[in-house]
């Protein structure tokens, strides 16, 4: 039995590659009852949740990702939804919910609760704990809930990422039922302590940190904190956001600017015509003078999507010019 995920020996037959599997070899998923699949960079065993593929049909290296937070969020915003608007969509698309928290949060609590009260984690955590027990596990542009959860849940995955690889065990898992108490709560006085030290408070909403900026037209942005951005409420994918909005610091920042997650998002309706709506982070011209440099941007971190001309009929109204190749 060989571990695919590691190197293995080349020296023997048995490691080698044979044919190449078929289409209908792989796990497919191909109209579900349900009528709904989902991909969230996750395995493809809930990718139609009950009417997926299963995983014991199939040679372990057909997935090597796992499930993530992402997906086990997308299946409960569409399991037994029936009759989906564009709408209705869309506002799925945006549920603000992290299901990662909903189990790294309660052993937290449980490590605070049973630290002795001569503990100085103790008083010293006393109001975050309140925080986070508080906590409904949504984010939002003005909650100090999920500041402090991130920052913590960062600090935590950072601190334990190399044990869960050598162990392999999914990093989640590890967090959630292998680290010590004293672990979380140590990580949990660092995020506060990050915070403090950045942003003068660890009680700051997400949103002042949290943020969308496009200055130049240059593909890798120079972030800067004096110049202006958008808040964005949705976090990275990694704690289970539907948006995702990958941010970190960069050398010359305290706040946090997105690079990766959602950067075109599009709710489309086939029927005897098409129907969509969408949304590109910042704007769809390059050029910094033009007005649609970064017209979306508002839109991109509300959610609140576009209409999108398809029809010469709905484009008459928007055109600003026309152009003839050649002329």
């Amino acid at each position: 039995m060989f571990n695919w995920n590691d190197a293995v020996d080349g020296s023997t037959p048995a490691t080698e590659w044979r044919e190449i599997h078929a289409i209908d070899e792989s796990p497919n998923v191909l109209n579900p009852p349900n009528g709904w699949i989902q991909n969230t960079n996750n395995w493809p065993y809930s990718a139609a949740g009950a009417h997926s593929p299963t995983r014991s049909e199939y040679p372990r290296h057909m997935e090597t990702s796992g499930e993530n937070p992402r997906g086990i969020h997308a299946i409960r915003v569409l399991e037994g939804r029936k009759g989906l608007t564009l709408d209705s969509l869309i506002a799925a698309a945006y549920d603000s919910y992290l299901p990662a928290f909903e189990t790294l949060i309660p052993p937290l609590l449980n490590a605070y609760d049973r630290t002795a009260g001569a503990s100085p984690l103790k008083t010293k955590l006393a109001e975050q704990i309140a925080v986070l027990r508080d906590w409904d596990l949504r984010w939002s542009a003005s909650s100090v809930a999920t500041s402090l959860a991130v920052f913590w849940g960062e600090e935590l995955w950072r601190r334990e990422r190399a044990d869960a690889e050598s162990e392999q065990v999914s990093i989640y898992d590890y967090m959630a039922t292998r680290t010590t108490p004293q672990a979380r709560l140590e990580a949990l006085d660092a995020a506060s302590t990050k915070l403090v030290e950045d942003f003068g408070s660890w009680r700051t909403p997400w949103g002042e940190i949290n943020r969308f900026q496009r200055i130049t037209g240059d593909i890798v942005q120079p972030f800067n904190d004096s110049a202006p951005s958008t808040a964005v409420p949705f976090t990275s994918a990694r704690w289970g956001s539907l948006a995702s909005f990958g941010a970190r610091q960069y050398p010359e920042t305290k706040k946090w600017y997105g690079t990766s997650g959602n950067s075109f998002v599009a709710a489309v309706e086939f029927g005897d015509s098409v129907r969509a709506r969408a949304v590109t982070a910042g704007g769809v011209n390059g050029n910094p003078q033009s007005r649609h440099f970064n017209d979306q941007a508002q839109r991109y971190a509300a959610g609140d999507l576009r209409d999108v001309y398809f029809y010469p009929s709905q484009l008459e109204a928007h055109t600003e010019r026309r152009y003839t190749p050649g002329k």
